[in-house]
């Protein structure tokens, strides 16, 4: 009886410490604007290709010369898989286009709809609903 219970105490310490909050999923329109689209010309500096998204980082330069980072969110990297993309698809140092919606708040944040590799081949990054993309237009991304 006496381990019966040691064990019932151990497995929900186990589940306890184990149990952690999982990531929330938007919707676009939650944090992004379709009346906002927008074309970003830059220099790739981080990519983190990981669920639920995958977010590019951009550096871009606009009119007057400065440079402000971007962080731009595609889809999930399954969509993305199946789409083409591969993990080294975009590479730190890579200029690319990318079109796609801003922020409803103003930052520096995008969510992209396509991507111009740095050999002209334009790859989508999202499902048609969410991201703007069309599914059926993909192409392969190196």
């Amino acid at each position: 009886m006496k381990n019966s219970f040691r064990l019932l105490v151990f497995g929900g310490v186990v589940l306890f410490m184990g149990a952690s909050p999982a990531p929330a999923h938007h919707s676009f329109a939650a944090e992004f604007s379709q009346d906002k689209p927008l074309t970003l010309k830059g220099v790739v500096t981080k990519v983190e290709f990981a669920n639920p998204h995958i977010y590019v980082y951009l550096d871009v330069k606009d009119s007057d010369g400065n440079t402000k980072n971007w962080a731009v969110e595609g889809g999930p990297p399954n969509v993305l898989r199946r789409q083409g993309w591969k993990k080294d698809s975009l590479k730190p140092g890579d200029n690319v286009t990318v079109q796609g919606f801003a922020a409803k708040d103003g930052s520096a944040l995008a969510s992209a709809s396509a991507v111009t590799l740095p050999d002209g081949q334009k790859v989508y990054s999202g499902n048609a609903g969410e991201y703007g993309g069309s599914a059926g237009q993909a192409g392969n991304a190196k």
